[in-house]
């Protein structure tokens, strides 16, 4: 009797679940046109999801060892199950690896149900309570039915008296775990994410992510363009069908896992944001519905059920509720944390900034100060609106070189906006001496410089962000120099990583990274650390954005300061909010998120935190009541210089006199 049903099974499902694959395949299409070579993802998607995804889903050693025992299992059994009894190609040795791969497969789930037991609050309930059930309920049928086949019981033990109630109940056992593994893979379940998830890393839109030769890839953190002069091309994301048909997939390859909530500053801030919640909201769009039967975190201030829409409707309502409400976009620093955390490589920034688009360029709904700094940008080249000619009052006394003067130089110092800024121009002198120090040779655009277009492109104004790039990638094209060396990480970025697109390229380099090349090159000496304890925090885009996590501990450590880490730092660096245009929107939440980032370095006892962002050293520094004083390195190292000069020795000083223009101190040339 079961020896009949079996196929019947098996093959039912494999229907239903082509069936639904179909169907899954016409709700992303329903995206924007993207090329994509469809093969060439095939062929590579094995090893992408078996090796290229490792350094993720590594990070958690018993998930990670349970998702292999679990989903490797479940695909060799899949496969020998429909061979040996699908087929009827029974054999021993085709019977012992499916018996070997239905154990793997229930030994992992029962690692499942442990976990399911008391379950991380950043995991999703519901639906994906009964998996380790449905894990269960497929591996032992499989592994039951499969016994007669290598000898371990009798191929007729079915057949007797009163066995057709055993036969009947194993029958429905398997027809459970085959309708959650198959039927749920592509009509919708916690099975989902891996027929999604395998097609979302075979069509990612990041296909340079991932390695040629296995383990971690490119970081591609840049923001793709608007191609502006198309007028039938929406500028941004007003609707699902908006996003390109691979961005839909990848929204659906949400293993609802959480990792990107855990580490989203927004949301531990309590702002109306979590980026689980948005990538599932998303997925609502595509096929049309409303959030209710979301079974996770809820976007803080917010209730579950009150959002609803469909492919071809707004996401964001222009009077009351549509699928996301328009502050939980403005609530994102763009730190990335959320993508450098998910296990299946979703853009999240990507989508949202793209939502930003649509608000910003065709809806003009830039919150708070959005609009003003906008305007700023466009009159005046900085948000801040200053007197562009104004941008080297703050080094009238240090004689800086222009690129316009001497046409060439080893090194362009990027100036960034901190030239308005009071605290940051401490910064900037303090990198001017260590340049001098060393006898690099620079030079500075000057009144030339204009704003990189960062702020205006995350605030989701790619107009601006274009036309400033277009006219610095002109001026920058008057000028010969081997490299950009910058303070501003967020200037660092875009120059090097977004303004390629628009026809410039250049070879940035973050200030840390440079001096660390400048000390390991023997043109830096400094004096001994004596002050108190240090811990060093990451600027986001200078570590997840652009993955230089060394080069400031390295200077640190040329210093002599041996660095107390806090628990979030390296990849896992918890934002200091100053990111995204985060300050200018100000969505109010629970709690601020440098003071949370404050609150780490004080756990760590230490007395000063080193940064290398003037973004971050502006955010930790309007902390109240704050415990630690904020230094960026640059700042280090030029009172580690200062200190080395005082200390030469006469006969040094003599010989250091010989070197520099007549009337001038050490310390005035440095």
């Amino acid at each position: 009797m079961l020896e009949t049903l079996l196929p019947i099974l098996i093959f039912s499902a494999l229907a239903l679940a082509v069936i639904g694959a179909i169907r899954r395949v016409r709700l992303w299409r329903q995206g924007r046109p993207s090329a994509v070579p469809l093969l060439k993802g095939l062929a590579a998607m094995p090893r992408r999801y078996l090796v290229d995804l490792h350094h993720v889903v590594g990070r958690d050693k018993v998930m990670s060892n349970t998702h292999v025992a679990t989903a490797g299992g479940f695909v060799a059994a899949a496969v020998l199950m429909i061979l040996v009894h699908g087929l009827g190609l029974a054999n021993p040795v085709l019977g012992g690896l499916l018996l070997l791969a239905s154990t793997a497969m229930f030994v992992g789930s029962l690692f499942v149900a442990r976990r399911r037991r008391n379950p991380p609050a950043r995991l999703s309930k519901g639906p994906w309570m009964r998996l380790p059930k449905s894990l269960m309920a497929f591996s032992l049928s499989v592994f039951l039915i499969t016994l007669p086949t290598v000898g371990v019981l009798p191929e007729g033990f079915l057949q007797g008296a009163g066995s057709w109630i055993l036969a009947l109940a194993l029958a429905a056992v398997l027809a459970w775990g085959l309708g959650e593994m198959f039927f749920g893979m592509t009509w919708g379940g916690p099975m989902k994410h891996a027929f999604a998830g395998a097609l979302h890393l075979a069509f990612h839109r990041r296909a340079e992510r991932f390695s040629t030769k296995g383990g971690e890839g490119n970081r591609s953190t840049g923001l793709k363009a608007l191609d502006l002069e198309n007028e039938a091309a929406p500028l941004g994301v007003e609707k699902p069908s908006d996003f390109t048909w691979n961005q839909l997939l990848g929204f659906d390859a949400c293993v609802q896992c959480g990792r990107c909530e855990a580490v989203c500053p927004a949301f531990a801030a309590g702002q109306p944001l979590n980026p689980k919640k948005l990538i599932q909201d998303m997925v609502v769009g595509l096929a049309g519905g409303s959030d209710a039967h979301y079974a996770g975190s809820p976007y803080p201030g917010k209730s579950v059920g009150e959002h609803r829409g469909d492919p071809h409707g707004p996401i964001v309502a222009r009077e009351g509720k549509a699928l996301v409400d328009a502050e939980t976009l403005w609530s994102c620093t763009t730190c990335r944390a959320c993508v450098e955390e998910c296990p299946m490589m979703i853009e999240h920034v990507d989508a949202i900034v793209d939502m930003r688009r649509h608000l910003t360029l065709e809806r003009g709904q830039t919150p708070n100060k959005g609009a003003e700094v906008l305007d700023n940008l466009i009159a005046t080249d900085n948000p801040g609106g200053f007197d562009p000619g104004s941008r080297l009052h703050w080094a009238a006394d240090l004689e800086l070189p222009l690129m316009a003067d001497v046409k060439q130089a080893e090194v362009l110092l990027w100036l960034g906006d901190g030239a308005f800024d009071m605290r940051n121009q401490r910064t900037l002198r303090a990198l001017v001496k260590v340049l001098r120090a060393a006898e690099v040779e620079f030079a500075v655009l000057g009144v030339e410089e204009r704003d990189s277009g960062d702020v205006a492109r995350r605030l989701g104004d790619e107009a601006t962000f274009q036309s400033l790039a277009k006219r610095n990638i002109a001026t920058l094209a008057q000028y010969r120099f081997q490299r950009i060396v910058t303070c501003d990480p967020h200037s660092f970025h875009v120059l090097g990583n977004e303004y390629g697109e628009l026809g410039g390229v250049y070879e940035v380099c973050h200030h840390s990274t440079y001096i660390a090349e400048l000390f390991e090159a023997g043109r830096l000496h400094f004096a001994p650390w004596k002050g108190g304890s240090v811990t060093y925090h990451d600027p986001c885009y200078l570590g997840r954005y652009n993955g230089e996590f060394d080069a400031p501990r390295n200077v640190l450590k040329a210093l002599g300061i041996e660095v107390k880490e806090m628990e979030r730092s390296g990849f896992r660096s918890r934002c200091c909010g100053g990111g995204g245009g985060a300050p200018i929107t100000d969505i109010p939440g629970e709690r601020r998120i440098p003071d949370m980032r404050m609150n780490d370095v004080k756990q760590t006892g230490a007395e000063l935190v080193a940064v290398g962002c003037p973004q971050c050293t502006a955010m930790l520094e309007g902390v109240v009541d704050a415990t630690a004083e904020v230094r960026d390195i640059a700042e280090l190292v030029a009172d580690a210089l200062v200190a080395n000069a005082q200390m030469q020795s006469p006969a040094a000083e003599a010989v250091d006199a010989t070197r520099r223009p007549a009337g001038k101190t050490a310390e005035e040339v440095i």
